[in-house]
């Protein structure tokens, strides 16, 4: 069985990631939905409002996908729950640079996991969760960018 992770911050989950989850599907028997814990950096939404989140927006997808959270390295994560597959998603050059490098190094530490990338489709080249989160900020439409279901969580979120 091939067992793939999908790593990322999901803070908010875009129409960007859910594709890259959907196509990750179809390349991997189980897709892990992998969060990570970084507790520097400063979300929107905390852990377990992630995780709630990316199980509703996934449960559609495929029954063969899980979310979880974890801290470490992730190639350590992979070891220890048998995947050989990382997932990323690539969206521009600068995207590519970056995740050469996490790749490389990820290689290095472990041969045994492969990175694979999918290249996100044109109309999701230009979405990330920061670029949400500002346009959510000043009341912008976030419609075309994250699911209801997200746009409702994220338009809470900024009121309270």
């Amino acid at each position: 069985m091939r067992i793939g992770i999908y790593p990322g911050s999901f803070d908010p989950l875009t129409y960007g990631h859910l594709d890259i989850i959907e196509r990750a599907t179809k390349i991997c028997d189980r897709l892990i939905v992998g969060i990570l814990i970084n507790s520097a950096k400063k979300s929107l939404f905390d852990l377990e409002e992630r995780i709630e989140i990316l199980k509703h927006c996934c449960n559609e997808y495929d029954k063969n996908i899980e979310v979880i959270s974890f801290g470490g390295l992730l190639v350590d994560y992979c070891s220890q729950n048998r995947i050989s597959c990382i997932v990323r998603g690539l969206r521009a050059v600068s995207d590519f640079e970056y995740e050469i490098t996490l790749a490389s190094i990820n290689r290095r530490l472990s041969s045994n996991v492969e990175t694979v990338f999918l290249m996100a489709r044109d109309e999701n080249l230009f979405v990330s969760s920061s670029l949400v989160k500002e346009v959510a900020m000043y009341n912008g439409d976030i419609s075309t960018l994250v699911p209801p279901y997200v746009a409702d969580r994220i338009r809470a979120k900024i009121s309270s």
